[in-house]
């Protein structure tokens, strides 16, 4: 059984996978499905061998999978929770850059919001 320390030290290992601009491009690139290395070089504008090794650390971290096809290596998501992460980051920045529609809030702005709208 894992400790609450271990698993926060893994998750900040699964952060970091995330805290590269291709990396991510990748991942959502293989929202779409499984992907030839050389067909996600091209999705996210990269030379091929620099993604490859965006890969093997996917790869590692358990994020992707490979399948060998002859010469050619195929790439998906290893499960959903990787391309949930990546729709999180995606929602929270439009957040940032003010894009996204207004939504549930949070704690006690919420609470505030549902009493000024029970008073009116």
């Amino acid at each position: 059984m894992q400790s609450a320390d271990e698993q926060v030290e893994l998750a900040v290992e699964v952060f970091s996978m995330l805290a590269d601009v291709t990396r991510v491009k990748i991942l959502l690139a293989l929202r779409d499905g499984e992907q030839s290395v050389g067909d996600l070089a091209a999705a996210v504008r990269k030379p091929t061998p620099g993604v490859s090794q965006h890969l093997a650390k996917l790869r590692l971290a358990r994020m992707v999978v490979a399948r060998h096809a002859g010469t050619r290596v195929f790439y998906r998501l290893a499960d959903d929770h990787a391309s949930e992460l990546v729709s999180v980051a995606m929602h929270q920045a439009e957040h940032m850059l003010g894009t996204a529609p207004e939504h549930i809030l949070v704690g006690d702005a919420a609470e505030r919001e549902r009493s000024e709208s029970d008073r009116a």
